[in-house]
């Protein structure tokens, strides 16, 4: 056995304790395999192992890996849904690289503006795509991370624009919870991004906000039992990582 194999084992392992201890069925929650700094090769292995949606955090790094990726992103009629492999962009993405996004991503997990939302949108109908998109929410206060706040005025604007769009499919909502802070500090951020997915569902029906991706390789367990449908895994799947070391985003 593989040592990727061998991690994805056990990963499993603790996923399937964690949904039996928050009374939930496995296929509930979607694994998805972080694969920022590993090379195209990794990427493969693990889809050889049965994994299908990964999650990459820059933009120009992932171009660097698309075409190597090419043969199992493209089956039957090239769309998407019929891909062997889909691939997220996970991490903050810049106005001006939304049309290299959007050509080179199956879904965009971070939308957090509307100025990003049209331009993700207008690229999207330029490629004739209807893209998936997750809007993140800020819910810590540390200054590192990004994401709309949820309270504020824009997120408003964008949700109430979100259903004119008419490239974008939104799915739902994703955030990070803050990193060192205890298990019940961490808890109340997950549970305050199903409480506002819960709000704004019901504000706003026509938008599908059903995915609640939260969770990554030192809490997923917690998010589990807090409702996350989709966790991100890269340390606790892969490996520890060594830093990004290609040119600047």
């Amino acid at each position: 056995m593989t040592a990727l194999a061998e991690s994805l084992e056990k990963l499993e392992e603790a996923i399937a304790a964690a949904c039996d201890r928050a009374g939930r069925a496995r296929h509930d929650v979607e694994l998805m395999a972080v694969s920022k700094t590993y090379p195209a090769a990794t990427i493969a292995e693990a889809a050889a192992l049965g994994l299908k949606t990964f999650g990459e955090n820059r933009v120009q790094e992932f171009a660097g890996k698309a075409a190597g990726l090419a043969p199992l992103r493209a089956e039957g009629s090239n769309a998407a849904s019929d891909a062997p492999i889909l691939v997220h962009l996970i991490g903050h993405l810049q106005s001006n690289k939304s049309a290299r996004a959007v050509e080179l991503f199956d879904a965009i997990d971070s939308i957090d503006s509307l100025r990003l939302a049209e331009r993700v949108d207008d690229a999207a109908g330029k490629l004739h795509k209807r893209l998936p998109v997750l809007l993140e929410v800020k819910l810590s206060t540390e200054e590192t991370k990004v994401g709309l706040d949820p309270e504020s005025a824009e997120a408003a604007q964008l949700l109430e624009a979100l259903p004119g769009f008419r490239h974008l499919e939104v799915r739902g909502l994703m955030t990070i919870a803050p990193w060192g802070v205890a298990e019940d500090v961490t808890r109340a951020c997950f549970r305050s991004l199903r409480t506002w997915r819960d709000k704004w569902a019901a504000a706003h029906p026509k938008l599908n906000l059903s995915t609640l991706s939260m969770g990554m390789s030192g809490d997923f367990v917690l998010a589990i039992e807090e409702g996350a449908t989709r966790i991100r895994i890269g340390t606790a799947l892969f490996g520890k990582r060594a830093p990004y070391a290609g040119p600047p985003e």
